[in-house]
């Protein structure tokens, strides 16, 4: 090669240097930028100049080094593991936070509880005590007006707790649209940002940036639903989330919300799936029955790891929330419309953790005050069949009922209760007295033996059988055991989240001492370029200025 060709070599080492030193000041400015990917420039060898072929070797001179791409640091393997445990991790953050919330509401969580779960806990606790007294002496004025205040006092409590166990439902039911809300936003910039990645790299040049915020997005999109990714040759992402494409083709296909008119509650369904119909203004009028193969997630399969249904925040909070507000019937497997149906309770309320407790709540309350209430009916027609004496009976000859309902129409559950005003008003009403000299004591022992007879169970799937007394602790309990568990659950899939986390930023992540160290090799092979440049030009130079003269 001639002096002049060598210059080449040398200009190539500068170029090169130069490139890779930019990069890496490049990767050092970004070190703290969320979602940026470490990049590296890759170099390769410039071809040859053959001077002749023979043997051993051929006579060929390098023309020395070429800047090829500068390339993104990824591992598609780990980005897919990982955005797949971060959204399991992020479906198990949201149960064991509901279960955390509803510790809290029955007065048994972290900071002592709420005031209306410890409230309720001890209107029990009064309610048994009045009864006790009221055992003692039920002739007693004082005993009387104490039943009758402290039953009072137990629907008023029982109906703060089961208010905010809705209220959380409506809490969860509120942040479904922030959730759905993103999702459409983020498929929406993935099909822009796709737009213009395939438009810059069909040129020469690599959009690394927009490939970081298309990365960034697919990371924040995997926390909220089972989603998965393919790219083709132009750099086109496709994403599909719960198996049905949402980014494809130049389209996404956008998430919309179905509510429930009796509950106010969100159906997330696919827009482009369901049957839709328009009114006389032109408006899109959407169905429960347009929507039912349409619908984002079927929540009627059952939670687990293996079948991977068990990923993503959005999916858990539906799944938590439920999609009304459950009664004691649904643990008869009687479904929303009031007839018997075999496995309801298995397949509709018993993934929920609210529904559950809402349902598991409402079936002590209904069985309390049914009791009392029959109890009181049964002394008046044992005592008084004929009613000749009014014993236990209002003026319409009817028994007393201590429980009365707001819906005469509805159930017996804890948002159709009030206290009959006409007993809390006069309580001696209830004189359990049946004649000058003698007690109901057959009454009472009734009395006693409803809080004391264990007959009850928590739903279908627990055996245990219980008394009223026992029951509210059992409730709480089962809750603080589930809430440990999911707790549990959480904590070793955030480890396992982490180290893939770990293991990808080791990939992905900008080291400070790696890039310092990549900085001085640069520099050091810079300078090796300048210094060859200077030994060739002062070769020519000689040759010039002595050998010429």
């Amino acid at each position: 090669m001639s002096l002049m060709g060598s210059f080449w070599v040398g200009v190539s080492g500068l170029q090169s240097s130069n490139n890779a030193l930019n990069t890496t000041a490049h990767n050092m400015s970004n070190l703290d930028t969320v979602g940026y990917t470490r990049q590296q420039v890759s170099q390769g060898t410039r071809s040859y100049t053959t001077l002749a072929k023979g043997r051993p070797n051929w006579q060929q001179i390098g023309l020395g080094v070429n800047y090829t791409l500068t390339r993104q640091e990824r591992d598609l393997f780990l980005d897919k593991r990982y955005r797949r445990e971060s959204g399991r991790n992020a479906f198990y953050d949201v149960s064991a936070e509901a279960l955390e919330e509803i510790e809290y509401i029955l007065g048994e969580g972290q900071g002592g509880g709420s005031i209306v779960g410890h409230e309720f806990s001890e209107s029990i606790d009064e309610l048994w005590k009045a009864v006790q007294e009221l055992s003692k002496d039920p002739t007693s004025a004082v005993n009387q007006n104490l039943f009758v205040t402290r039953s009072y006092e137990f629907v008023t409590k029982a109906s703060a707790v089961y208010t905010s166990l809705g209220q959380y439902q409506d809490n969860l039911n509120e942040e479904i649209i922030g959730d759905v809300n993103k999702i459409n936003s983020y498929a929406e910039q993935i099909e822009q940002l796709n737009r213009k990645i395939v438009a810059i790299e069909s040129g020469k040049e690599h959009a690394n940036d927009l490939r970081d915020r298309r990365n960034y997005l697919l990371d924040e999109l995997s926390k909220m639903a089972n989603i998965t990714f393919s790219e083709d040759i132009t750099g086109y992402m496709s994403v599909r989330l719960e198996d049905v494409d949402l980014v494809k083709g130049g389209l996404v296909n956008t998430i919309d919300l179905y509510t429930d008119s009796k509950t106010g509650f969100y159906t997330p369904y696919w827009r482009m799936l369901a049957k839709a119909s328009y009114d006389e203004d032109g408006k899109r009028v959407v169905t429960e029955e347009g929507i039912e193969g349409a619908k984002v997630f079927d929540l009627t399969r059952t939670v687990s790891s293996d079948l991977n249904t068990d990923i993503g925040s959005l999916k858990s909070m539906l799944l938590a929330r439920g999609d009304h507000r459950a009664t004691y019937r649904e643990l008869q497997d009687i479904n929303a419309d009031g007839q018997y149906e075999a496995g309801w309770y298995n397949r509709n309320i018993s993934q929920s953790v609210i529904m559950n407790v809402e349902a598991e709540f409402d079936q002590l309350v209904h069985s309390i005050v049914t009791k009392i209430n029959d109890i009181i009916a049964w002394e008046a027609d044992r005592v008084d069949p004929d009613n000749e004496i009014g014993y236990l009976r209002d003026e319409n000859g009817d028994p007393y009922q201590l429980f009365q309902k707001l819906n005469e129409y509805d159930d017996w559950t804890v948002s159709n209760l009030t206290i009959n005003q006409e007993l809390r008003q006069n309580p001696a009403l209830l004189k359990f007295r049946l004649d000058e000299h003698s007690e109901d004591n057959p009454a009472m022992e009734k009395l006693k033996e409803a809080f004391e007879e264990r007959i009850y169970t928590l739903n279908p799937n627990v055996q245990t059988p219980l008394c009223f007394n026992d029951y509210y602790t059992n409730l709480v309990g089962q809750v603080a055991n589930s809430g440990s568990v999911m707790r549990g659950v959480q904590e070793t899939q955030t480890v396992a989240t982490d180290a893939l986390m770990n293991a990808r930023e080791q990939v992905v992540g900008v080291s400070s001492d790696e890039e310092l160290a990549n900085m001085i090799k640069f520099q050091n092979a810079y300078n090796a370029s300048s210094r060859y440049i200077n030994v060739v030009d002062e070769m020519l130079e000689h040759i010039l200025n002595t050998l010429g003269s």
